[in-house]
């Protein structure tokens, strides 16, 4: 695939694989021309009658912190709340996330769709945004700040309700899902072995922070064991330095792809 097509290759042949705007992922599903998809709760949930939500998947684009809708005003703006915006003008992408927030809080405003660079669209053309952060590094920057969040959104695996009904698909889509955690939950991971004597074994147990009690098998040589186990990538390069004064030696670290729990 190049590097701006839509249709990924894939070595499964029973995949047919899509790259669609996430704003749309939502509704495709629910009309039923796809059966799973990828797309932030934030864009899935006016669709969620007609979905089965399989997975929460905590990653975003910056970092692994979830992305947030914040209601944005200039810094020297008088709205200090949402009851502020009554009778304003609001710019968002988030129509409908927006549209719900109001009238959870009773409050009528008009709310226009924004194409794009609705940050600066503040305060001459709107009172107030909705906008996506992830940091919030952007907003600041832009000397605005941030009144209230409206909605914390992870992305999730998503599958149709026709399609979850088939057995087949409602396999393989847990099959996915499965390895899309695995996936995840391997970062920062790595796995750590080393060979170790006999005598410094309880030392090195107690040492190691692993997902569960390292293992342990006997070398040939007597009076040695060889330990394996995965630990926090940054908690490594510390703890290797005390292995090493424990009397470990051939000591490996390696990246991880995968961990299923």
């Amino acid at each position: 695939m190049s590097s701006r097509g839509l249709r990924p290759d894939s070595d499964d042949q029973s995949l047919d694989i899509y790259l669609i705007r996430a704003q749309e992922i939502g509704r495709y599903l629910s009309q039923g021309f796809i059966d799973c998809g990828i797309t932030g709760l934030d864009w899935a949930s006016t669709h969620e009658d007609a979905l089965v939500d399989l997975a929460e998947l905590p990653y975003s684009r910056a970092t692994v912190r979830p992305t947030k809708w914040v209601l944005v005003v200039p810094e020297d703006s008088p709205i200090q709340n949402v009851k502020d915006l009554e009778g304003k003008r609001i710019a968002t992408e988030g129509v409908e996330i927006t549209r719900n927030y109001l009238k959870k809080n009773n409050v009528s405003a008009d709310i226009e769709y924004s194409w794009g660079a609705t940050e600066v669209k503040v305060p001459d053309l709107v009172d107030a945004i909705v906008d996506v952060t992830e940091t919030g590094s952007s907003l600041r920057a832009n000397n605005l700040r941030i009144v209230d969040t409206l909605l914390t959104s992870f992305p999730h695996f998503y599958a149709s309700k026709e399609s979850y009904q088939d057995e087949w698909k409602k396999d393989k889509m847990g099959r996915m899902v499965l390895m899309l955690k695995a996936a995840l939950e391997a970062r920062g991971k790595v796995g750590l072995k080393m060979n170790l004597p006999e005598k410094s074994l309880q030392d090195v147990i107690e040492l190691l922070p692993s997902l569960r009690r390292p293992t342990v098998s006997q070398l040939s040589e007597k009076k040695w064991v060889a330990v394996e186990t995965v630990i926090e990538e940054s908690v490594a390069r510390h703890i290797i330095p005390d292995l090493k004064q424990l009397g470990a030696e051939g000591i490996i670290e390696y990246p991880l792809s995968k961990i299923v729990l």
